[in-house]
């Protein structure tokens, strides 16, 4: 029987990451002691996510307990260790948003979507977080994509406002096979 790690692995290993791409943030970081939070934000940047592999190689590269760099990347929620999608859906969940109806847009948003918070579509073009503020509390409710802030809204416009996302992904995929 397989732990979740060795499961993962076998699941990466079909899309190993090229690991050289980390070399120059390696190379910048591998000797400044604390930096362990900062080369994993330099990998995530570099491969949208970070994947055992990654964890490992930076374990080795900086002389850290693979469980120690693996602990740091599952403690901070800023770390994502699966793909994501091309969108991220940020919904907030603080108190001016879920007084002002978040629920039904979060309903609505995984009914469009067919997927829950924490995952991504099928298509890898969306991915819906739960957050618990955006800091954008005179636009409650809001939802921010991709760093871009929405609100505020009902389930008919956060479900439009997808439909748009998906609009101009159509657009573009026509426009390419045109070029």
């Amino acid at each position: 029987m397989l732990c979740k790690c060795e499961k993962e692995d076998q699941n990466q290993a079909a899309d190993s990451p090229d690991l050289s791409m980390l070399d120059e943030v390696l190379d910048e970081y591998r000797s400044q002691a604390g930096s362990l939070v900062t080369v994993l934000q330099k990998a995530q940047d570099l491969y949208g996510y970070l994947p055992l592999t990654i964890l490992r190689h930076i374990a080795e590269e900086m002389n850290i307990k693979p469980a120690q760099v693996y602990g740091v990347a599952t403690f901070y929620t800023q770390f994502r260790l699966t793909p994501v999608g091309k969108y991220i859906i940020h919904l907030c969940q603080g108190t001016a948003c879920h007084v002002n109806s978040s629920e039904p847009i979060e309903t609505a948003l995984i009914q469009e979507l067919k997927i829950k918070p924490g995952e991504t579509t099928p298509d890898k073009l969306f991915t819906l977080t739960n957050v618990a503020c955006l800091g954008c509390c005179s636009l409650a409710p809001v939802m921010m994509i991709n760093g871009q802030a929405y609100g505020p809204l009902n389930p008919n416009k956060a479900v439009s406002i997808v439909k748009d996302f998906y609009a101009g992904e159509q657009q573009a995929s026509e426009g390419g096979e045109n070029a």
